[in-house]
């Protein structure tokens, strides 16, 4: 199941190349100053990342099941251009990948109110098929 991990450090490479795009003409090197690796013969591991602009990562995963599946939960951070803290924490497992962080979009609360107009509608094309079903059955 190491697609899930690689799918995983996949969307946060890109998450990070659509949020900070890289500046190529820069020489400069961000130093790396947290590199935390720890791979157990069980396959559960966890690792730790923090460069020195900012960008922290952390993930731990272990199998899950019979199938040789892993579940991987973590999180990563880093400050976007307009200086906002962008955190994201995730699990990935066999429901996906799915992410939680304050500035990903949420849909509204369902049940949520039904406008007058929409009911209204709904009532006005009720009323139609009856009347329809009532002139077949003539």
């Amino acid at each position: 199941m190491r697609s899930v991990a690689i799918f995983a450090v996949v969307a946060i490479a890109f998450h990070l190349s659509l949020a900070a795009p890289a500046d190529l003409s820069s020489e400069e090197d961000i130093p790396i100053l947290k590199d935390e690796r720890e791979m157990d013969e069980d396959g559960r591991f966890n690792f730790e990342i923090e460069t020195g602009n900012g960008i922290r990562v952390s993930q731990g995963g272990s199998p899950d099941g019979e199938d040789g599946a892993v579940s991987h939960a973590g999180e990563y951070s880093y400050t976007a251009p307009d200086g906002t803290l962008v955190v994201v924490k995730f699990v990935a497992n066999e429901n996906g990948y799915q992410p939680e962080s304050d500035l990903l979009p949420v849909a509204p609360e369902f049940p949520h109110p039904i406008p007058q107009f929409v009911l209204d509608q709904i009532a006005f094309a009720a009323k139609e098929d009856a009347e329809r079903d009532s002139e077949e059955e003539d």
